[in-house]
């Protein structure tokens, strides 16, 4: 950007690896069929693409329209935090996978500094309306998405087990059952897409034998339910162990007590229609 100067270099850490991915390359973009993953590259040029601590660039419709982040501005992990096991010093922790786009603009009608946060608009679109609803950012630079499809490939959420005795990852695995609009998708039947995982804020609880964490979206179960999935899996090797079905997704970490001599786990749920409210867990007799 005109006017700032940058530093050589930046702190980065290598042990213990990243958790998410970090920085945007071609590598990063869709590829579930070549006919999306040429739509991804295509609009994928329109944007300033690199490593981590990339800086934004001003925007320009023709390109580059902003500088593509990831993590996005919502993580990566974000206020839920991980959970550690302090019997074997390993911690856990949720993250989601998405792109933030971050361009600049000169606009002196809303800011009296050189330039704010936005995107360069269309010369060739027609004015908007006075009576439009709002939305969208500066400028309204078009969707991140490649027909309704994230523009980059899954996992999208994901729970990685870190030894932070030794500063290296034990194990990593999507986590979220994958969503509707991916499994149903005309341009995929046909094919089958492995667990994408999903984004959420969600999460994690640590016990003795097991890691538990609710989904944070919901889905249609093969029944025909909506709601999201509660699963266990071994804290150990990250392989599931068991689910139940949750009216809707969970919000925050669940957290677990003992009541008569019975270990419950409770959850807080909500979202999408659904009022929220707490849903409690424990075997049967």
């Amino acid at each position: 950007m005109p006017g700032e100067w940058y530093s050589a270099t930046q702190p980065f850490p290598t042990k213990p690896p990243a958790f998410e991915r970090q920085g945007v390359s071609i590598d990063d973009l869709i590829d579930f069929t070549p006919e999306l993953r040429a739509e991804a590259v295509k609009l994928a040029s329109l944007y300033k693409l690199g490593p981590i601590f990339t800086p934004p660039v001003v925007s320009k419709w023709e390109g580059p329209r902003a500088m593509l982040m990831l993590p996005s501005t919502t993580g990566g992990a974000n206020w839920q935090g991980g959970s550690y096991d302090p019997d074997t010093g390993i911690m856990y922790i949720f993250s989601n996978t998405g792109i933030t786009d971050i361009g600049l603009v000169n606009n002196p009608q809303l800011s009296d500094m050189n330039f704010i946060r936005g995107t360069a608009p269309n010369p060739n679109a027609p004015p908007p309306s006075s009576t439009a609803g709002g939305g969208g950012g500066e400028g309204g630079g078009p969707a991140l998405n490649i027909q309704g499809l994230p523009l980059v490939k899954p996992p999208y959420g994901r729970i990685t087990a870190i030894d932070l005795n030794k500063a290296e990852m034990v194990w990593q695995i999507a986590h979220g059952e994958t969503p509707d609009n991916i499994r149903n998708h005309p341009a995929l039947k046909g094919l089958k897409i492995p667990r994408t995982g999903r984004q959420g804020r969600i999460g994690t609880l640590v016990t003795k034998t097991l890691l538990i964490a609710g989904e944070g979206g919901f889905f249609t179960t093969p029944s025909g339910q909506r709601g999201a999935m509660l699963r266990a899996y071994d804290k150990a090797n990250g392989q599931e162990v068991g689910s139940v079905y949750m009216p809707a997704p969970q919000t925050g970490s669940p957290m677990t007590y003992m009541l008569n001599g019975k270990q419950h786990i409770i959850v807080s749920i909500g979202g999408g229609g659904y009022s929220s409210e707490f849903i409690a867990f424990r075997l049967p007799n």
